[in-house]
Parts: C-alpha cells; sequence; structure tokens
C-alpha cells in the first residue's frame, strides 16, 4: 500500500455505495468513448514541449446532449469559465456567479449520492441536518476565495484549483482534476494530450477504465502526469472529497479506498478551512490479474 496506509474498509464500503447511486455518471463506450494511443514519455513539471505519443484527442466523443440534460452536469458547465486561471491574480466574483454557484450546489445536493454523503457527515457530527446549513458548509469549503500564496490577493478556491485548473506564473499546471473540464478544453484546442501513463503491474489502461493516469499540456505547460475519474458525475467527485475533508485532521490527507475495481488513494490538502487540492491516485485495479 502506498504511504504503508491500509485500505479504509468504512470509507470504501461508503463510496461504492455512492458509485452505485451515481445514476448521472456517463457510461464509457456508450456515452463516450476515450483513445488512449500511447504511453507518455518522461518529462518534468514546467517543461513546455514534452514528447508527444497521443496525435489525436484523448477524447473521441462524448454525448454532450445527454451531458447537458443532465443538472449537475448543465450547472457544472456553467461555472467552468468564471476563473482566472493565473494564480496571483485576484477572483472576481460576480452577482451572477454566486447565483451560478449556488444553482449548481443545489443540483447536486438533490442527488443521491449527496443525500449519502451528508447523512454520513451528520452520524459523525460533521455536518448539520438542515440542508440550508449544509449548502453554507459546501459553500465555504469549495467556493470561498483564498491566496494561495501568503501575501497575495485571493486567487483561488478548492472548486477552481480540481475542477477548473490553475496556472503558476506561465510555468506549471495546478489541479485540473476533472474529465469534463479536459474534455471541453480539448474541444476548443486548449488541451494537448500527450498520452497515458502506465502503473506498475500494468501494461495500459482499458478504454473502460473509469480512472485514468494521463500527461497533457495545457497553456504552454506540461503536466507529467494527472489523475482524474472518467464519466463520473460532479457530485461523487464532490461528495467523496467532502467526506474525507472533514473527516480529515492533517494539512494533508491519503486515504487507501477500493471503489468497484480500482483501488485508489485520494489525496486531499486543506488550505485552512477550504479544499486546497483533492485528487485520486490510482494504485492497481483488479481485473490486472486476469
Amino acid at each position: 500500500m502506498a504511504n504503508g496506509k491500509a485500505l479504509n474498509h468504512e470509507l470504501s464500503k461508503l463510496f461504492n455505495e455512492m458509485w452505485d447511486m451515481d445514476v448521472n455518471r456517463l457510461m464509457p463506450g456508450k456515452d463516450y468513448t476515450i483513445d488512449l494511443q500511447g504511453k507518455a514519455g518522461a518529462t518534468q513539471q514546467g517543461d513546455s514541449a514534452g514528447q508527444d505519443r497521443a496525435a489525436r484527442h484523448l477524447f473521441h466523443n462524448v454525448n454532450e446532449e445527454r451531458l447537458k440534460s443532465i443538472k449537475t452536469f448543465a450547472t457544472f458547465i456553467s461555472l467552468l469559465d468564471n476563473y482566472e486561471t493565473s494564480t496571483g491574480v485576484a477572483e472576481v466574483v460576480t452577482p451572477e456567479e454566486i447565483v451560478e454557484n449556488n444553482c449548481f450546489l443545489d443540483a447536486i445536493l438533490a442527488t443521491e449520492v449527496m443525500k449519502l454523503a451528508h447523512e454520513y457527515l451528520c452520524k459523525k457530527n460533521l455536518a448539520k441536518p438542515n440542508l440550508a446549513d449544509f449548502k453554507y458548509q459546501l459553500y465555504d469549503i469549495w467556493f470561498q476565495l483564498y491566496a494561495r500564496k501568503e501575501g497575495d490577493r485571493p486567487d483561488s478556491c478548492g472548486f477552481e484549483h480540481v475542477f477548473v485548473g490553475e496556472t503558476k506564473r506561465g510555468k506549471q499546471i495546478l489541479g485540473l482534476h476533472n474529465w469534463v473540464q479536459f474534455y471541453l478544453q480539448e474541444k476548443h484546442n486548449q488541451i494537448d494530450y500527450k498520452g497515458y501513463v502506465a502503473r506498475k503491474n500494468k501494461t495500459r489502461p482499458d478504454k473502460d477504465d473509469q480512472v485514468l493516469s494521463i500527461q497533457f499540456s495545457w497553456k504552454g505547460s506540461v503536466k507529467p502526469v494527472g489523475s482524474t475519474f472518467i464519466g463520473v458525475s460532479p457530485e461523487f467527485e464532490f461528495a467523496l472529497y467532502t467526506v474525507i475533508f472533514l473527516l480529515a485532521e492533517e494539512r494533508v490527507t491519503h486515504e487507501t479506498v477500493k471503489i468497484e475495481e480500482y483501488e485508489l488513494q485520494l489525496v486531499v490538502w486543506r488550505h485552512g478551512h477550504h479544499i486546497g487540492t483533492a485528487y485520486p491516485v490510482l494504485l492497481s485495479t483488479s481485473s490486472e490479474d486476469q
């Protein structure tokens, strides 16, 4: 096990229930297809080049009609253009954006996945039973602005970092762990997928894998390894990371869980009362031995 952490059975059980309840998750081969192509080469964070082992896009196609017909995805997509991606540049939140944030939270709070997360957190005395209180708590964790660097103006928030992505001095990609943002940026030729990153003991991922490690460039910099869930709903990721964030006391938390066939380490960094970053690290899949 990475970091010597044993499998967290309680969270594995909870997250598998959420996975099964995630009716908004898109299905590989049906709602979207990915084209993995070549294995990414070695490169450093901040490189502007890096060998390209994938001539085509990662996402061969996505059923956008289905995506936009699901309220949580539609309200999520409306948030993606609300941020200035350079760290150090102050964010300005307009009244319209506050309305959009609230619409998104209302949409995810109506799902069974988030209801289960809320119920679990209430049992642990980490959330209040009143839905309005829980929504306020989520807003604070994910949307409240803070400065990534001491002394800077508020230039970031958990949502921006994890789901939208940020750049640091134009040389480093921070965050961007969401497949919908990746797909949309790729569609607009803003992202260049450079190949998959293989795990030990597995030669290559499958096109049906719903957790991937990939290499890509965005806004002039290469991200040597970025890991992301593929196809899952925004509420599923929100639920996972919120639960781990509220359970955690350390600045950085690694929880080893098994969701479906994927053995993952879920990593959550806190920034005071807010999420700094959150992402999955794929350790193995149970289909590897077959």
